[in-house]
């Protein structure tokens, strides 16, 4: 089996092959997260999908400015905060305007359920859910699975928002770095050239420095597909939100397209 996976070499003839998990069969659950954290007389569990919000908005916009975890229920979102306009509050109130649609509000104020409530309290629920992932998908890239997000944004169909009227703080204009080319620590393993451009469309620079790549490299720990597989560095987002690390292609120009 070709895979763009990492071997250890200690022993050749034993050698140990280390595989990405498969990602959701279907492309509409990667990314799904499930937020738990909810009164046992609340309306149940919420489900949020990433390719919606991600049709919309940078993910520099969420995870930096109005301050969502990139780890699981570290954010502490509670119906509170989000009336408060923190977190999903920030652009769920019932008052901000985004592709000219009021967006619904988040909360109720007196926290009484209401049929609002079910377009996020959804777990389980059918024919709940204003979008569905075929329909609104249906004319963006694709790639080997899912959507091809980066040439969705080049070809103009989506168009990010990446500032929040009265949150977001007005930076100069970004001078990216140029594009890497990383080497590979074996030669059977083709190098990738990181380009900063097509990341900082989405990323910026302070979603992934310093906290996932510190920037001097006299601080940097080394990457490896190990530590990618584990959720570090690359796989901070690939193999999460961002494409799987299954598509080698992705990355290795020349790579095996897929591996399981």
């Amino acid at each position: 089996m070709l895979a763009c996976a990492v071997f250890v070499l200690g022993n050749i003839s034993s050698a140990q092959m280390f595989i990405p998990g498969a990602p959701p069969q279907d492309p509409a659950d990667y990314g799904k997260v499930i937020l738990d954290t909810y009164s046992s007389t609340g309306p149940g569990p919420v489900v949020f999908d990433h390719w919606l919000h991600r049709s919309k908005f940078t993910c520099r916009l969420c995870h930096v400015d109005i301050g969502f975890a990139m780890q699981a229920k570290a954010t502490g979102i509670r119906s509170s905060t989000n009336r408060q306009g923190f977190h999903c509050g920030a652009c769920h109130d019932g008052k901000r305007i985004i592709d000219r649609k009021t967006v619904f509000a988040s909360c109720s104020a007196d926290g009484t359920t209401d049929k609002r409530c079910v377009r996020c309290h959804s777990l389980g629920k059918r024919g709940v859910r204003e979008y569905v992932y075929q329909s609104y998908t249906a004319k963006f890239r694709k790639s080997s699975y899912g959507i091809d997000w980066m040439a969705t944004e080049s070809a103009g169909l989506i168009k990010l928002i990446d500032s929040i009227e009265g949150l977001s703080v007005k930076e100069p204009a970004m001078h990216n770095r140029r594009d890497l080319s990383i080497a590979a620590a074996e030669a059977w393993v083709q190098p990738i050239t990181f380009s900063h451009n097509k990341h900082s469309v989405w990323c910026g620079c302070e979603l992934c420095h310093p906290e996932i790549f510190p920037p001097a490299a006299k601080n940097r720990a080394p990457y490896s597909m190990f530590a990618n597989i584990k959720g570090r560095f690359c796989g901070a987002c690939h193999g999460r939100v961002a494409f799987p690390l299954n598509d080698c292609s992705g990355c290795h120009a020349s790579g095996p397209d897929w591996v399981e």
